[in-house]
Parts: C-alpha cells; structure tokens; sequence
C-alpha cells in the first residue's frame, strides 16, 4: 500500500541505500595514510599488502558470488533448477575446488616470506627509491629513540644534540634507529616512513628506513602504554639538505643540556608534553638508558652479564652461590637421607616448608 504517496517498495529500496552511501561519506573523510606512503620502505609495504589482498580477493570474490548464484537459482520457487539428489562426486569440480586455493597459497606465503625478510627492519636499505640502490658513500642518519611516559625522546649522537616529539631527517638519505623504552613497550610508528617497531624496556630494537619526499608527518606510540597514551604523538618532518642544516641549528643553538639529572627529571610521566631541544648530550645516555644505569651508582646491566658470564660463581649475596655447580650442595626435596632406606614412619620425614628467616645472616644486596 502506498505510504504518504510512496509504495512501499520504493521506501525499502531507499531504506536499503543509506547504509552504503552513509559509509561512503564516512571514508571519504578518512586519510588512508597507509595507503599513501612517502617513504620507500613503506611503499614496498604497502605493495605488498595490495597484491596479498587481490591474491585472497581471487577465492573470496568468486565463493561469494557463487553463494549468492546458487541460493537464488535453486531457491524453492524455482521449479525449472536441476535436481540431482543422487550426485555426490566430480574429479573436474574437486580439482578446481582445491588446486585454485593451494596454488593461491602457494604463491602467498612465498611472497610473503621474500617480502618480509627484505623488509626486515634490522636489515639496512639496499635502495633509496625503485630502481636507485643506495649510494657506496651514503652515510645513514643516526637516531637514538626513548619511549618515555608519554612523550618521546630523539637523540641525534651525530650532531650531539637531542630534541622531544619533534624528528626530523634529509629526504633521500638512510636512516638507522636504534629504539629503547624507559619503563614500559611502547610501539614507534611512522605510517608514511615504515612499519611500526616496538620499543622495550632493558632492550634495544633497530628499525631502517627512508623518506623520500619532503613533508610535515604524524608519528606516534601504537601500543597502549597507559594514561597519556593518547596523547603520545610527535611530527616527523622530511627536509632537503638545506632545511635540515637551518633544523640542526636551531636544536643545537638551544641552551638546555641534557644530563643525566635532566634525564632522570624528563623521565617522570607527563602527558601532553611541549617540544623540546637539547643543544648538547651526555654521550653515554642511550646506552645508560638500555642498561638502566643513569641513576649515579648504579651498575649497568650489561656490565653485570659480562660479570656473570666471565664467572658463575661471583655471586656471594647468597649461601653456596660463590661455589660452582659441580661443588654445591644438593638439597633434598623432602629427606637428608635421600637414596637410603625409606622411612617407617610418616613423622619421620622432614618436611620443607615456610619458615621464619633466618637472623644469622643479612644478605648483602646489589645497587640496582
């Protein structure tokens, strides 16, 4: 029946229509930054998603169409539709069933595999752009990246100087990261530059890349990582030769050093945090951060394996820990007398279980 002039079948043909025409207007507001690299390691990334896509698009595309074939031939109000109720066999159509997905496969998982051991992000860039491998003299832009609560520090050992949510790097030119985080996993990610690479605690990750045309682009943490999360974002800008010299001089023209007291107070949480610039470094800050060592006093982990390592037995915070394992004693699960005769009793046996410390001895405990 019509409806205030409308049939009702044209209101169902409009009602159908909102749905894909209001999320047409919803992406066209959206910047498929991934999509859109300006660096070629992201490009070859994005390539590779592309041609993944269209390889399942291959088997998804014609299943689904085949579903949709089939339900409206054989549906019940089609009387002319072949029955066959008796056929349960086809060598042909088994052939095609199965072949098309396993070649399908076959070819995915060998691009995948060549596309992600090129793109391996400790692997330095062998290309600047397709077709234009990296000069023999090239020399990668060194930059040193700490995940801090929730801002994020640049350290550039080249030039000595350091700045906070603000990176920067020539177009053109290979860049080497080398990644740590102060407290806990954050996630470095510049879409437009490459893939995202974690940032971790007491460990150094490594990420090399390249921007080939000059911008103003967004980076930020990709790992929730607590209450500023949200706001843990920094611009990365790509700059001729030129540009980036006049950047360079302005971080180093900045008065404020970075020591490692500095450190220790741009460390503590703050959300929303302001750019900033160190115009000097501590030379050893980086690794200090790594090996949780830029409190004075406090031995580098690193230093503390190499210990550990030469030998075993240099602990002696613990009772037998100075002897080697050849020459400690063993301790008996539930008797002294283990690989005698058995007990008779039950009250026999000594039992092992929580007891008061002992108040002979204090430990002596390492700085941390």
């Amino acid at each position: 029946m019509p409806m205030n002039g409308l049939p009702l079948r044209a209101i169902r043909r409009f009602t159908i229509a909102i749905p894909p025409v209001a999320l047409t207007l919803l992406l066209g507001g959206c910047d498929m930054v991934v999509m859109n690299p300006m660096g070629d390691v992201a490009l070859q990334q994005r390539n590779l998603v592309v041609f993944a896509t269209i390889l399942m698009l291959l088997i998804v595309v014609p299943v689904i169409a085949l579903v949709g074939l089939f339900a409206w031939k054989y549906r019940a109000s089609n009387k002319d539709a072949r029955y066959e109720p008796d056929w349960d066999h086809s060598t042909q159509l088994e052939l095609v069933i199965w072949s098309a997905p396993l070649l399908i496969i076959i070819c995915l998982g060998a691009v995948t595999w060549t596309g992600t051991h090129l793109l391996d992000p400790y692997r330095p860039i062998e290309r600047i752009a397709k077709g234009k491998p990296v000069p023999a003299s090239a020399k990668p832009l060194e930059v040193e990246v700490v995940a801090l609560d929730w801002k994020w520090l640049f350290i550039y050992p080249e030039y000595g100087f350091a700045t906070v949510n603000q990176l920067a790097a020539p177009v053109d030119r290979p860049i080497h990261f080398r990644l740590t985080s102060s407290s806990v996993m954050n996630a470095f990610y510049v879409p437009t530059l490459a893939g995202m690479i974690y940032t971790m605690p007491s460990m150094e990750t490594q990420l090399h890349a390249v921007i080939n045309k000059a911008g103003d682009y967004e980076g930020f943490s990709s790992n929730y990582s607590g209450a500023g999360f949200s706001h843990m974002r920094f611009r990365f800008y790509g700059m001729d030769e030129a540009a980036f010299a006049k950047w360079v001089a302005l971080n180093k023209a900045s008065p404020i050093q970075l020591t490692r007291a500095n450190y220790l107070v741009l460390e503590k949480p703050t959300e929303k945090a302001p750019v900033m610039r160190f115009g000097t470094v501590d030379p050893g800050l980086f690794k200090a951060v790594v090996n949780h060592c830029v409190v004075p006093g406090s031995v580098c982990m690193s230093e503390m394996m190499k210990m550990d390592m030469a030998d075993p037995s240099a602990m002696t915070d613990e009772a037998g820990h100075a002897m080697t394992m050849r020459e400690r004693p063993r301790s008996p699960l539930t008797t002294r007398n283990a690989g005698g005769p058995p007990p008779t009793k039950p009250a026999d046996i000594e039992q092992r279980g929580p007891s008061a410390p002992s108040t002979d001895r204090v430990p002596n405990k390492r700085p941390l």
